[in-house]
């Protein structure tokens, strides 16, 4: 299981990055644009991720990821609880979800 300052120490590092706590919720964005947020209790994972491919990802795991509330589906968002995530995993949907808000340019020049 990963927690929120799992996903902080692969965040703090990622160029543009920033932390923010609005409501009570942990967010982390490029800009405006949030690209992972936690719920309140913190056992919840939303982040970017493209919409035409989030059915299969849920219907991949469906124990792990599901999809947000009925109106933040417009965006290119999915949740993960926190439980079933593993650090490599956590890692691979952060560094996904924060490539897709930032220029080709930034995510090219960051080392892997």
């Amino acid at each position: 299981m990963v927690t929120v300052d799992d996903v902080r120490r692969v965040a703090r590092d990622l160029p543009r990055s920033s932390e923010h706590l609005i409501h009570d919720r942990v967010k982390f964005r490029v800009g405006a644009i949030v690209y992972v947020a936690f719920s309140r209790d913190e056992t919840i994972m939303g982040f970017g991720f493209p919409k035409e491919e989030r059915d299969a990802l849920i219907a991949a795991e469906p124990d792990t990821f599901h999809l947000p509330r009925e109106s933040d589906l417009r965006f290119h968002w999915v949740q993960a609880w926190m439980a079933r995530l593993d650090e490599d995993r956590m890692t691979e949907l952060v560094l996904d979800a924060w490539r897709m808000v930032v220029p080709k340019k930034v995510w090219s020049a960051y080392p892997a």
